[in-house]
């Protein structure tokens, strides 16, 4: 008889062992107290030695913002697209969230190897509660987007409420490429180097601050490939529903649903099976 099984045979288990699925998520929803507490313990850690502390999450987006704007604004004269402030402050707030999602996670599991390496929990709660740091620092923001929509005229209407689900839908998103950044990071460290070029390459192909329909024009197959691009989906269907003259199709909902659901389920199963090799020396 192997040791292996002798092992089954009396019960025994091995240490750091991955767990099924649907056991190893039944596991992270009993500890998601821990994952709520680390990530507010790091958004209050992250502001605490500056002087405007937690002002900053909304003031670097709109600095942020506000530069492109005065910028290509300029550069784009006439062909700007239509109410560009609100059209720009909606690309630039959601797509930081995204983007900070994403490098978040990269480094939640590398950053963190000392708690990996000395207490036993399911990993995914590292990079899941790095989204939850950037939810906190996004609620601020859509604050401050809804207000610049009234400042800029924009009409009010109850279509605004659809922020709620395009919000929900970008944090399961983001949540998924959190989990697929954390996994890779860990197999190849060298990929964090690479993530600020990935961030500004997707930053100025998903038409953040200029209108694709318009830039695209002339070449329909390279729109078309466009309209499938997540960051494109989830910024023109916010900018649909607050953004005067900018509507929302049916097709943007299902592929806003299909990119959060892929990408969720997706992030899930390629972080869970990779558990046991986390913290590893090897």
């Amino acid at each position: 008889m192997s040791l292996a099984d002798y092992a089954r045979e009396h019960g025994l288990k091995r240490v750091g062992a991955r767990p099924a699925l649907l056991e190893y998520l039944a596991e992270a929803w009993k500890r998601r107290d821990f994952a709520m507490t680390m990530a507010r313990f790091n958004s209050e850690a992250a502001n605490a030695r500056n002087r405007l502390g937690r002002w900053w999450t909304v003031l670097l987006p709109t600095v942020q913002a506000l530069v492109y704007g005065l910028i290509f604004g300029v550069l784009m004269g006439s062909s700007r697209p239509d109410n560009y402030i609100p059209f720009l402050f909606t690309g630039v707030f959601l797509y930081s969230f995204i983007s900070g999602a994403f490098g978040a996670g990269a480094g939640s599991v590398t950053g963190n190897l000392g708690l990996v390496r000395s207490l036993s929990f399911p990993r995914m709660l590292l990079p899941v509660q790095a989204t939850i740091q950037q939810v906190f620092n996004l609620l601020p923001q859509m604050v401050l987007l809804l207000l610049t929509w009234v400042v800029f005229a924009q009409p009010i209407t109850w279509a605004w409420l659809l922020l709620v689900p395009i919000t929900l839908l970008m944090v399961m998103f983001s949540t998924g490429l959190a989990l697929i950044s954390a996994r890779l990071t860990v197999h190849v460290q060298d990929l964090t180097k690479l993530i600020p070029f990935v961030v500004r390459i997707v930053f100025y192909t998903s038409g953040i601050f200029f209108n694709m329909e318009r830039v695209l024009k002339h070449y329909p197959i390279a729109l078309e490939i466009e309209k499938y691009n997540p960051i494109y989906v989830f910024v023109s269907l916010a900018r649909g529903v607050g953004v005067a003259g900018y509507t929302t199709t049916t097709f943007m909902w299902v592929a806003a649903f299909g990119w959060a659901f892929l990408t969720l389920g997706l992030g899930i199963v390629f972080f869970w099976k990779a558990e046991e090799r986390y913290g590893r020396e090897d």
